[in-house]
């Protein structure tokens, strides 16, 4: 079987430095291995949550820039939006009928995000992981590179793989496995080391994202909250200072080293001689893929050129897995249409 990989970003708000070091950044590492990779802007999942819809669509050209501006390689990758392949809407309709409820309701990412609310919350936001599933399962995706947060939505997708398989007596879906790659899966807030960086975060100094220019991006890491201690010899003792950690752990992400190689070379340094050098690293690492990002930006058509032979190439993929699953769940076969 074809080592796939599938994984997405939704188009909400400007990237920042922790999908870098948590996603683009092993994304790019992972298309130069035995994978065949599929990158979505997931913007069907995006309307979940309230949105702008006259930004939508710029918002999808935008991150797009971003994955290819970061070293997607469109030759190797295919980068294309949900949306445009309608495939990903008609297998989430029929796993919805494979998908256990019991299991939903234990989603703990549908608890945070609506509140006290939930019963206003819309059926979408509830029924996200079975999309999910479909996103992945459309392409037969073996690999699915996921953060911490994800996880529990990946072990939904290999229970509605198993089940398919099982109800349907056949072996047609993989159950697919995550990967986790990289030094920082996870990149925490600069101004609360024990929340993670996220693009809905109401201030921007908690964050450096991926458009910010060098002198925005030293005054936010001159900003960063830390402690009052100097910088320790070993990464057991960061445990406890979760803000040091944070910066340390960014500044071994960015320099492809270890966090005991970075300490071996702070060690007993304040923060006054660390954040500068994290800025300059920092700077370096995305001055490049800033103005990468801006040219594709600059050429709408392009960009739109890449991003329609991209759905080209995910729906020949997707079509006869999709035609297949509606022949094993045994409708009529017909004319289709879609």
């Amino acid at each position: 079987m074809t080592k796939r990989i599938l994984s997405g970003m939704q188009p909400t708000n400007n990237l920042h430095l922790g999908n870098y070091l948590g996603a683009l950044k092993n994304w790019v590492a992972l298309q130069e291995q035995d994978f065949e990779a599929f990158y979505m802007v997931a913007d069907l999942h995006a309307i979940t949550a309230p949105y702008d819809e006259t930004k939508l669509a710029q918002a999808s050209r935008e991150v797009a820039a971003a994955y290819i501006a970061a070293g997607v390689d469109i030759n190797k990758s295919c980068v294309f939006v949900q949306s445009a392949v309608r495939l990903h809407s008609d297998l989430n309709w029929l796993f919805s009928s494979i998908a256990q409820l019991g299991k939903l309701d234990r989603m703990t990412q549908f608890k945070e995000k609506s509140g006290k609310n939930s019963e206003r919350a819309p059926l979408g936001l509830y029924a996200y992981p079975v999309l999910m599933a479909a996103d992945i399962m459309l392409y037969h995706a073996t690999h699915v590179p996921v953060g911490d947060d994800q996880r529990q939505h990946l072990e939904l997708t290999r229970d509605i793989a198993s089940s398919f398989n099982h109800k349907y007596k056949t072996e047609f879906f993989p159950v697919p496995e995550a990967v986790i790659v990289g030094a920082a899966t996870r990149v925490m807030s600069l101004r609360d080391g024990t929340k993670k960086m996220s693009k809905s975060e109401e201030s921007d100094n908690s964050r450096i994202n991926m458009t910010d220019d060098a002198d925005t991006i030293a005054s936010k890491i001159k900003k960063a909250k830390t402690d009052p201690e100097p910088l320790p010899d070993t990464a057991e003792a960061l445990k406890a200072r979760p803000e040091a950690d944070n910066l340390v752990n960014i500044y071994a992400a960015l320099s492809e080293e270890t966090k005991a190689a970075v300490l071996a070379r702070f060690a007993g340094k304040q923060f006054s001689a660390f954040k500068p050098a994290l800025a300059d690293l920092t700077i370096a690492k995305l001055a490049p893929i800033n103005t990468r990002y801006r040219e594709l930006l600059n050429d709408t058509a392009e960009l739109d050129n890449i991003l329609r032979k991209g759905a080209e190439k995910a729906r020949a993929v997707g079509v006869p897995i999709l035609e297949k699953t509606y022949d094993i769940m045994g409708f009529w076969r017909g004319a289709r249409g879609g």
